[in-house]
């Protein structure tokens, strides 16, 4: 039962920030299986089907929207003022990257630091302070701060 209760409010946590990126999508909880989830694609008439699912960018905004629901529910007692993303950006198109960079930006603005480890090279141009880590011999590798400090 307190499952079932902690569970309804991560999901509503969730869509308030899935709705930020996407009107398309909306998480429900399975009504056959207690802890289970759904989602519910509003541009398929509101048809409802596994989070199994989802494709690689669908399931990379509905994870994050879970991301960021659970790390407010966790909020409460404790300040979650840092995200770290380790990749996910790679299954993205351009236009659902875009759709995910705005709303970490927005967090972002909203006094979060956010930490994006990625390989994808589109990220470095909207991602403004980066340490670029290269692989050298030996098992050795160096790192290069860039743009740390710099004013827009």
């Amino acid at each position: 039962f307190a499952q079932g209760l902690t569970l309804a409010r991560l999901v509503d946590l969730a869509n308030r920030h899935l709705h930020r990126f996407t009107d398309r999508y909306r998480i429900l909880r399975n009504p056959d299986e207690h802890l289970d989830l759904l989602i519910q694609d509003d541009y398929q008439a509101g048809s409802t089907r596994s989070m199994n699912s989802l494709s690689g960018g669908e399931s990379f905004l509905v994870s994050l929207a879970l991301a960021l629901g659970l790390s407010e529910l966790a909020g409460r007692r404790t300040q979650i003022d840092t995200l770290f993303i380790d990749e996910g950006f790679g299954t993205l198109d351009p236009d659902t990257l875009d759709v995910a960079l705005s709303a970490l930006e927005m967090l972002q603005g909203s006094g979060k630091t956010i930490g994006i480890i990625s390989h994808v090279e589109a990220l470095k141009e909207r991602v403004t302070t980066q340490i670029n880590v290269r692989k050298g011999a030996g098992g050795v590798s160096s790192l290069q701060v860039v743009g740390f400090g710099i004013a827009d």
